[in-house]
């Protein structure tokens, strides 16, 4: 016979997954933050995915083409990110991570992993930073599921 301990509750467990990786993920990303969220977040996604126009940044990133283009000055003046004219449609610009924007984002990226690898050696146990490795895994397995 199973303990009720042994049930579990899928719509649970989701919802601890969920709020706990939001929790890190604000944590981390509140901390030591060079960047603003809206910021780093369109930086992030030009080094990420290449090249885009305000529009589709703002579409990609869910805000508004006002609030994105506010964003996109505040990085071009920086110097973070670059315009140039796009190849097909003169009336648009193509937005571009600068080589100092990549610097910015990967150095931000590297301060968030150093403090996540202190934290997992100074509050874990060998055998549980085994068992992080695995939940690891199965956490990129249910991030590629294609959903209902």
């Amino acid at each position: 016979m199973s303990s009720q301990t042994d049930q579990i509750d899928p719509q649970q467990l989701a919802f601890d997954v969920r709020s706990t990786i939001g929790e890190l993920a604000r944590r981390l990303r509140d901390e030591e933050s060079t960047l603003p969220q809206p910021q780093a977040a369109a930086l992030g996604l030009l080094v990420r995915e290449g090249p885009r126009t305000t529009a589709e940044l703002a579409g990609q990133q869910h805000v508004r083409h006002q609030s994105m283009a506010r964003t996109v000055t505040q990085l071009r003046q920086a110097g973070l990110i670059r315009q140039e004219p796009h190849p097909t449609d003169g009336r648009k610009l193509v937005l571009h991570a600068t080589e100092e924007g990549i610097a910015v984002l990967q150095e931000q990226r590297r301060r968030r992993e150093d403090r996540m690898a202190a934290a997992i050696e100074s509050e874990m146990s060998r055998e549980e930073q085994l068992v992080l490795r695995q939940a690891m895994a199965l956490l990129r397995r249910i991030s590629r599921h294609p959903g209902p």
